[in-house]
């Protein structure tokens, strides 16, 4: 009788259990059924919404996000920075906007070929074109893009979305990682007057959670937003004014007699040539649903590759995170990325073999490639073209200090999508306009006949790639992460774990995952490391075991360590689903 009394009583205890395992995330889901706001700190959180609650749509949200990254978060992007954004307003298409720079008409192979070396260089680490400095500078594409994001898409004016941005430069209290990269680099930003009086007050770091102010930055703020309301015409042509400002204007040669003044290439015909641009998307299909990347200047079609590769697997049989996945999946990235290295670059100079790459049937050549026993450590792009010699490297790794992510949605359906970089420490601040300059131009090769070689007015093949999935020709998932060349395959294992294993935002981000090295880097050494996957160490040893077996150079890495930190935002059946990923700052917040 006792025992017949206890059977209920002990399955709600089973189903009790069972329901708070299902809630044991790092971080607590964030749901909403109006809008949505996820980005890495709670300044450009806020900044976001604020615009939202001003009646902004995403687009305005999303601009004022990202301005204030370029003042909170100047660890990882600074305005001078670069960004490619996805943006999807309701019933319209996907379209993409370039704010990446270009290479100043100095930049050539020939110049770095014969370069001096820079005062933190040795001669073992001198890689083809400068890390960091003045001379590693590409133009400053992410503000050309916020701009033209905001005159198409936006509602609002630059001042609006600027102010949250200048509030934070008056004074906002500087957070651990932002004090810790500038600590870690002062020697560098010491060798920059204005880098040492921007970063460096009072000829100290900053300690974290102070008051940390950037008078120069939110001066040159101000003095946009000036332009603006001085500007004659409807919003857009003030906006176009405050851009034009800013590239053909007073602010564009002094940033330009700056860089001409301390051994830069930048010049004022250069900045007042560049203009950010508007493109189509790159889509694949998987399992029903619409992967949307930007073009082959990234590497965001990698992920559309890989998942052409994996989609004749069947994955969910084989169990997440088990050993036939993992080498399955790292298998299909690891051709991705080959394809990435040889063959992708600014479709404006170099032809790119898009449509084989993107194909099905490529897609199925290609997984006949990989054998379900054993890594592979050769470096296998298609054969379209004669192989090229590998770039020069150094045994050096490269050092890229990253990257940030903004994704908003707002209660009409607008999704944007960001991924800003570039700019950060240790930047060249460029005098007293408070901008520090980018240094992708490392992300160039000077291998004769490829794709990404240096060119002058060229967009270097960045790492950055925001992602929005569309299922039924609506927004599905808007995604971004900071994380170099890892980010694809981080956002890709995310994605499998909610289509294949059906997990929510949160979960999928947290999931223990995996990185594979196996590619050239995307910056300065352009080190190639065949085989190298790094795994989380809470995947299990024998797993690890199993893999290493199969021929993979496994290294057990912390906990919560792989480098990329997405935000997630899904959207559907009136439920906005949110995900921040814990082992990076992230914040994310709806209603």
């Amino acid at each position: 009788m006792k025992l017949r009394t206890c059977l209920p009583l002990l399955s709600l205890l089973g189903a009790a259990t069972a329901i708070v395992a299902q809630q044991q995330t790092m971080f607590p889901p964030v749901r909403g059924t109006r809008e949505m706001v996820a980005a890495a700190t709670n300044f450009e959180v806020e900044a976001g919404f604020r615009l939202l609650t001003q009646g902004g749509n995403a687009v305005d949200a999303g601009v004022a996000g990202v301005l204030a990254a370029t003042v909170t978060e100047q660890a990882r992007v600074g305005l001078g920075g670069e960004m490619p954004l996805i943006v999807k307003m309701n019933g319209k298409p996907v379209t993409i906007i370039s704010g990446v720079g270009t290479s100043p008409e100095k930049a050539t192979v020939e110049y770095y070929r014969q370069r001096q070396m820079e005062p933190w260089e040795s001669q073992g680490d001198m890689p083809p074109i400068p890390g960091q400095g003045i001379r590693s500078a590409i133009l400053p594409g992410l503000f050309d893009g916020l701009m033209l994001a905001l005159r198409q898409y936006g509602t609002k004016s630059f001042a609006e979305v600027a102010a949250p941005a200048i509030e934070y430069a008056d004074a906002f209290p500087i957070g651990e990682e932002f004090v810790s990269f500038i600590n870690r680099n002062q020697n560098v930003l010491r060798l920059w007057p204005a880098s040492a009086s921007f970063f460096l007050p009072n000829n100290a770091v900053p300690e974290r959670g102070k008051i940390f102010r950037q008078p120069t930055l939110a001066a040159t703020l101000r003095e946009l937003a000036k332009v603006e309301k001085k500007a004659r015409g409807n919003r857009q042509k003030k906006i176009t004014a405050v851009r034009d400002y800013f590239y053909k204007g007073a602010l564009g040669k002094r940033i330009a007699e700056f860089s001409e003044a301390n051994g830069g290439l930048i010049t004022a015909k250069d900045m007042a040539g560049f203009a950010a641009s508007e493109d189509a998307p790159v889509c694949g299909t998987y399992r029903g649903y619409e992967i949307c990347k930007p073009g082959f200047w990234t590497q965001g079609p990698v992920m559309v590759q890989a998942f052409n590769i994996l989609e004749g697997y069947d994955l969910k049989a084989m169990g997440h995170n088990s050993p036939q996945y993992l080498h399955t999946v790292t298998e299909a990235v690891k051709l991705a990325f080959a394809d990435r290295d040889r063959y992708y670059g600014d479709p404006k100079f170099s032809k790119i073999p898009s449509e084989t790459l993107l194909s099905k049937d490529y897609a199925a050549k290609r997984r006949q490639q990989i054998d379900a026993n054993r890594a592979s450590m050769e470096h296998r792009p298609g054969s379209f073209l004669p192989p090229l010699p590998p770039p020069s490297t150094t045994s050096a790794a490269s050092q890229a200090q990253d990257t940030t992510c903004v994704n908003v949605v707002d209660k009409q359906g607008n999704v944007f999508s960001a991924t800003p970089s570039g700019a950060w420490l240790p930047s060249v601040i460029a005098g007293d306009t408070g901008i520090p300059l980018s240094s992708r131009l490392q992300s160039f090769v000077l291998t004769a006949g490829h794709a990404n070689q240096l060119g002058p007015n060229k967009r270097p093949r960045v790492t950055l790639s925001p992602t929005l999935v569309l299922k039924d020709g609506k927004p599905w998932v808007a995604m971004s992460t900071p994380g170099g060349d890892n980010q694809d395959q981080a956002m890709l294992q995310v994605l499998l774990n909610m289509i294949d294993f059906n997990m929510g935002p949160q979960e999928a981000a947290e999931a223990p995952r995996f990185q594979t090295e196996h590619f050239y880097s995307s910056f300065a050494n352009h080190e190639f490391v065949p085989g190298k996957l790094n795994l989380e160490s809470r995947i299990k040893r024998e797993t690890a075991a199993a893999l290493a077996t199969m021929g993979h150079r496994v290294s057990i890495t912390g906990d919560w360590s792989n480098g990329s930190a997405p935000t997630i935002i899904k959207i559907g059946d009136g439920v906005l689903d949110g995900g921040a990923d814990p082992r990076r700052l992230r914040f994310i917040f709806g209603r």
